[in-house]
């Protein structure tokens, strides 16, 4: 989970790119990422929700 100061919970391909990694990584290891959430000024996103993970 994070913020995005800008208000826009919208998740950058950055975004995207980083929890996929952390996904890649965190498996070996048996640890399970289960969502990656954005929150903004205007509401919030989730990675998972929005099918991107």
């Amino acid at each position: 989970m994070h913020n995005h100061p800008s208000g826009d919970p919208t998740p950058s391909q950055a975004d995207v790119q980083m929890t996929k990694a952390i996904i890649d990584i965190a498996g070996p290891l048996g640890i399970s990422v289960h969502d990656h959430i954005i929150v903004g000024k205007n509401g919030h996103a989730s990675l998972k929700g929005m099918r991107l993970i």
